[in-house]
């Protein structure tokens, strides 16, 4: 017996083939009026255009290839060929655990306020913002969790025709491997570089590679010899695009764009710079570089007609500092804190209406030792008037640890003089707030359990954050996928209390910490950076491990 369904199956296909035979002829006399149609429009429109006289049009053709005219052209001919695309590869520990805390208004840096914690996390979360690294998500360990493939991509400009390249600081920053692509050549060709120094202050880095011939190089300019209104190129790799030339304008000098940040005056262009133009040259008329693209003021993380580059003026002198034997750059500092936006009543009550207010001096600092005071208000350096902090700060910073410097100040409306020695900026200050180089600090504190290594909070930090003597630790670093990391506690964060525990020495601290264990929840009262002394305390938690 067979199956019931091939049964049924032969008696639908005859009832399609009797169907199909009764819609043939339709289908055959629709396609029919179809094709007439359409042949009967083609030959329509070939009627017409036989009837359209086009004996007066002329043949076009293609002149020879000649130079024009063109000043930007010129510049961009001479000085592409010195400038290179930057690829950088990075690990990122738990890179979803992160958290980046904007610049505060209420952070002045160096011989102002120092911030709490580490004096460079503003900036540096400024260039994350717009120039930052952009994590990998096909790398191993992406969005599910653990270790990513961090990719950077930027410019730079040669130098030298021995291989020496500037660059920005933060394309190249925790790089593991970099990578330089000259112009001209073929994007599968590529050269490693090594890193010859670097400077977080003006986000400059020198690297070097090794070409077996001589490259072609870029001349610096004198920035200061620029006017608002000057045009200028920009040259890069913007979004990996190589060879990408814009133009447009000087349209300010001396831009701060992270507030009350010292060394970080910018000159402002309305040439597109993208990410990937970071690192790249600004370029005058004459071919020279004037500045490096550094930042750019976003709300899309995209152009919007504002860019920064650092003046080429400050460029060299960082170049030549980084290129020396010890790599780095020392800046000199005399010990004292200011305010950033000074009162014009406190400066008249102070200083009869000139020089800076001093708000406080470090303890032990060249300009303790020399004798100045809170409220002394200083009015020249070696001699030269100084109206402002900023032409305080680039006068103190540029003379070297050791010098000796007279300072003019006011003191009750008297003139005096002191005599002070010229300190590392960033040994006076670094340890102060715990960010001293490792060699220079006798005494670094030990990585906690937890994942964190803390330090007494330094005096000016206490007194900004409306703290007590003996009050809170300063965070000074957390280890990536630590407890720490884990709850978000953050670099310069003040812890307040641990457990409802109060702690405001290392020993409190160390002892609380060892009595705590597996699965015990860990409650943290923080302040956390950037704050002022309108601070409002943050409660971290979480279940140890």
């Amino acid at each position: 017996m067979e199956p019931l369904n091939d049964a049924s199956g032969a008696s639908q296909n005859q009832m399609t083939d009797r169907k199909r035979n009764r819609f043939a002829p339709l289908f055959v006399a629709s396609v029919t009026v179809v094709l007439v149609l359409l042949i009967g429009s083609v030959l329509t429109f070939t009627a017409r255009a036989r009837n359209v006289n086009s004996s007066d049009a002329p043949q076009l053709t293609v002149p020879a290839v000649h130079q024009h005219d063109n000043e930007f052209a010129r510049v961009a001919k001479a000085v592409e060929p010195a400038v290179v695309n930057i690829n950088t590869e990075s690990t990122v520990k738990n890179p979803h655990k992160r958290l980046h805390r904007l610049p505060q208004p209420n952070s002045p840096d160096e011989e102002q306020e120092p911030d709490a914690g580490n004096p460079n996390n503003g900036l540096q979360d400024w260039f994350d913002r717009f120039f930052g690294q952009e994590p990998n998500p096909n790398a191993p360990g992406g969005p599910g969790g653990g270790d990513m493939t961090s990719q950077s991509l930027g410019s730079g400009i040669i130098v030298s025709p021995n291989g020496y390249i500037i660059t920005n600081f933060h394309v190249v920053d925790k790089a593991d491997r970099i990578r330089v692509s000259l112009m001209g050549e073929s994007a599968a060709v590529s050269y490693p570089a090594k890193v010859i120094g670097t400077d977080r202050e003006t986000d400059i880095a020198v690297l070097k590679i090794e070409v077996n011939r001589p490259l072609p190089f870029a001349k610096l300019g004198n920035s200061d010899s620029m006017q608002v209104g000057d045009w200028v190129l920009a040259i890069g790799s913007p979004f990996g695009l190589k060879s990408t030339v814009t133009a447009g304008i000087v349209s300010a000098k001396g831009r701060n764009i992270v507030p009350f940040r010292q060394f970080q005056s910018f000159i402002q262009t309305d040439a597109a710079i993208n990410p990937g133009n970071s690192g790249g040259p600004l370029v005058d008329m004459d071919g020279e570089v004037i500045g490096i693209n550094t930042a750019i003021y976003t709300e899309t993380s995209g152009y919007q007609g504002v860019g920064f580059a650092m003046p080429s003026n400050t460029v060299a002198q960082v170049f030549n500092q980084l290129v020396s034997p010890a790599h780095k750059v020392e800046r000199g500092s005399i010990g004292i804190t200011f305010s950033a936006e000074p009162s014009p009543a406190v400066t008249r009550m102070y200083g009869g209406g000139k020089g800076v207010v001093v708000q406080d001096v470090t303890p032990g600092g060249p300009a303790a030792q020399g004798g100045l005071k809170g409220g002394d208000a200083i009015v020249s350096v070696a001699g030269k008037a100084v109206n402002n902090g900023d032409e305080l700060v680039a006068e103190v910073s540029s003379h070297h640890p050791g010098d000796k410097l007279k300072i003019g100040y006011l003191r009750n409306g008297k003139q005096e003089e002191a005599t002070v020695t010229v300190a590392d900026r960033q040994k006076l200050f670094g340890a102060q707030l715990g960010t001293a180089d490792e060699d220079n600090d006798e005494q670094a504190p030990k990585e906690s359990k937890l994942g964190i290594t803390v330090k007494p909070v330094p005096a000016v930090a206490a007194k900004r954050l409306n703290l007590q003597p003996n009050q809170g630790l300063l965070v000074l670093d957390v280890k990536p996928g630590s407890f720490a990391d884990s709850i978000q506690l953050g670099r310069g964060d003040v812890i307040l209390e641990v457990n409802r525990q109060p702690v405001g020495d290392p020993d409190t601290f160390a002892r609380i910490e060892s009595g705590l264990k597996s699965g015990q929840d860990v409650v943290f009262v923080v302040r956390q950076a950037g704050q002022g002394r309108e601070a409002t305390n943050s409660f971290l938690g979480g279940t140890l491990p």
